[in-house]
């Protein structure tokens, strides 16, 4: 088999490893891919010459390299429509169709799927006037709300306000996400646990893969800004057996027949954010809510989920396709693994003043016992490495426990530099599990 994988990023990186693992795959062409990704496998060959919208060089380069699947794995050409276009020309592909792809990419129209369906979410209100958004946070209780942009804006475009008056200056800020953030909705604040569950779909069934938790603001503490994700853990500890039951039952079951009922029948990968909150708040009358529905693996849960699959990959993507999904079990290798993103100095505000600084000490920490790298904002110059994003890299560490695993990664980092001290990352990334454990 060959794989076509569309992105450039470390999940992009962690789906060509898990492709590449299958004896089944030949070779694996991400495109466009980063820099570092050749080195994990032969099998892996990138094109930075072709972008996620170059959509006629993607029809072309599959058709010429005779590709069995084409994994679109990032959310823009998905809203786009590239599952769509190569179905157009006759190209087999994994990954929602565009209208079932706006369950993401649409976040209005998301909340509205979800109220018709019954599923839990929070209280809301869709704006597309400013005026008309701080009226209704000025006739209001001061509360926790959380201002999104309706459009896609890498993972950005939430904002949190605590008063009245950091609502109001979020609502203001909805202008800087361009499209993204000229329809916007003003949600009531979970207070909770989030978790990231994820679940391979072929239109009528699921099967759930695994769970992790994402630390997406900026700085250690949990402060700061929001960000793509600055580290994960898998699986995550706030789930039980119980709440996985009540997630298929109020969630994922009618999420799926929702969808068919609509005539967007969901194909590709689910990735469900959701709150466990302190108290029962919700229709459902359970204490389990949905943050959002993304349409494609997470960055970076999918670096710490993916490596622990014990499954041929490609064959559980083949069987979405041959409809056989529901004779299939996920399988784990039951290790606990923890995701530390290393970051240009400034991300994700403005991160320019580390791009082109030389990274040391990639390749000795690749070798490393129990630790894996995937490449994301990485260029190669000759035969070092340079910065040439705000995500640089996302450092795995596996262990038995989330002591570690911790353990491992902390060690790891501390072996790779960026060129004038221009290396960020959260070094409390874990910090719930440990407590739970400990």
């Amino acid at each position: 088999m060959k794989i076509l994988i569309i992105g450039s990023g470390g999940r992009e990186h962690a789906l060509a490893m898990a492709y590449a693992k299958s004896h089944r795959v030949k070779k694996v062409l991400v495109a466009p891919g980063n820099d570092f990704m050749e080195e994990s496998s032969k099998k892996i060959q990138t094109f930075p010459a072709i972008g996620v919208f170059d959509f006629e060089k993607i029809s072309s380069l599959a058709k010429k390299e005779a590709i069995d699947i084409v994994d679109v794995a990032q959310d823009d050409p998905l809203a786009a429509g590239l599952v769509d276009k190569l179905a157009s020309h006759g190209i087999p592909s994994f990954g929602p169709h565009k209208k079932a792809a706006e369950i993401e990419w649409n976040k209005a129209w998301s909340r509205e799927f979800m109220k018709r369906h019954n599923l839990p979410i929070p209280q809301y209100e869709t704006f597309s006037n400013e005026t008309a958004a701080i009226s209704f946070i000025n006739k209001n209780d001061e509360k926790l709300y959380f201002i999104k942009a309706s459009g896609l804006a890498a993972g950005k475009g939430v904002i949190r306000a605590e008063t009245k008056e950091e609502a109001r200056m979020a609502i203001k800020a909805m202008k800087r996400f361009g499209n993204s953030g000229k329809t916007f909705i003003i949600e009531e604040g979970m207070i909770g646990e989030e978790f990231s569950l994820f679940a391979i779909c072929d239109g009528d069934s699921y099967q759930i893969i695994a769970s992790a938790q994402d630390h997406k603001t900026a700085h250690t503490g949990d402060i700061g800004p929001n960000t793509g994700g600055m580290g994960c853990i898998s699986p995550s500890g706030a789930l039980s057996k119980q709440s996985l039951h009540i997630i298929k039952k109020t969630i994922l079951d009618p999420f799926l027949k929702g969808m068919i009922e609509e005539e967007r029948p969901y194909v590709g990968i689910l990735y469900l954010g959701g709150m466990i909150t302190k108290k029962k708040m919700f229709s459902t009358h359970t204490n389990i809510g949905i943050v959002e529905f993304n349409s494609r693996w997470g960055d970076p849960e999918a670096e710490v989920i993916l490596p622990g699959i014990v499954n041929d990959y490609a064959s559980l993507i083949e069987a979405v396709a041959m409809d056989d999904l529901e004779n299939c079990t996920v399988e784990h290798d039951g290790k606990i693994r923890i995701s530390i993103a290393g970051c240009a100095k400034g991300y994700p505000d403005d991160s320019s003043q580390a791009k082109g600084k030389r990274i040391f000490g990639l390749r000795d920490v690749a070798k490393m016992e129990g630790i894996t790298l995937f490449g994301a904002g990485i260029k190669k110059k000759g035969d070092e490495y340079v910065v040439n994003g705000g995500r640089i890299f996302h450092l795995v560490a596996e262990g038995k426990t989330i002591s570690q695993a911790r353990e491992r990664a902390m060690a790891a980092m501390a072996h790779i530099f960026v060129e004038g001290n221009n290396l960020q990352y959260r070094t409390d990334i874990g910090w719930r599990e440990l407590e739970r454990h400990t």
